[in-house]
């Protein structure tokens, strides 16, 4: 992120920051950016998560991945909590050099942007896709019919219906 424009933060309007902090709202609850995490995460596992009360990082445990928020025990409080699934940090943070981050380094921890999402016009009956359910399970099923917001897939015997946006093309090598 660009420094200047961080210290010019406090000289913007309160309307500035209002819209400033909206737009990252709309940005953090785009459901490609919760999924790519989702995707890292399970129950058990050792993260980091930036503290809302104080912007420390604090390393936690999570119990319980939601809809819209992952549960975590930080063991420093013996409690746990709800938050956002933009705070949790699943790779360990770099440790810093002396002589301070190496444009290489920078390029390499560069978060990669959310994936593309597929439409209705991407898939066709017949074509083989993948998804991942609810419980974080990879399905793999073959498009038996085209609807209106969702196809219908046969995953070993099972009917599913499933929206476009979670279904990627499965590719065989």
């Amino acid at each position: 992120m660009c420094i200047k424009l961080i210290e010019d933060l406090p000289m913007a309007s309160s309307a500035e920051l209002y819209q400033l902090s909206w737009v990252i709202e709309q940005l953090l609850a785009d459901p490609r950016r919760i999924v790519q995490v989702r995707a890292q995460l399970h129950t058990g596992q050792q993260v980091q998560y930036l503290s809302w009360g104080d912007g420390k990082l604090r390393s936690a445990r999570v119990v319980g991945i939601h809809g819209d928020h992952v549960a975590i025990l930080d063991a420093a409080f013996n409690k746990a909590f709800k938050v956002h699934y933009g705070a949790i940090l699943t790779d360990p943070p770099a440790a810093p050099t002396e002589s301070g981050p190496t444009p290489a380094d920078v390029e390499l921890n560069r978060p990669s942007p959310p994936p593309e999402i597929a439409g209705r016009a991407d898939f066709r009956v017949g074509n083989r896709v993948t998804f991942t359910d609810k419980n974080l399970q990879h399905r793999v099923g073959l498009i038996v019919r085209i609807n209106q917001h969702t196809a219908t897939l046969d995953c070993d015997g099972q009917k599913w219906r499933v929206a476009f946006e979670l279904l990627r093309h499965l590719v065989d090598v």
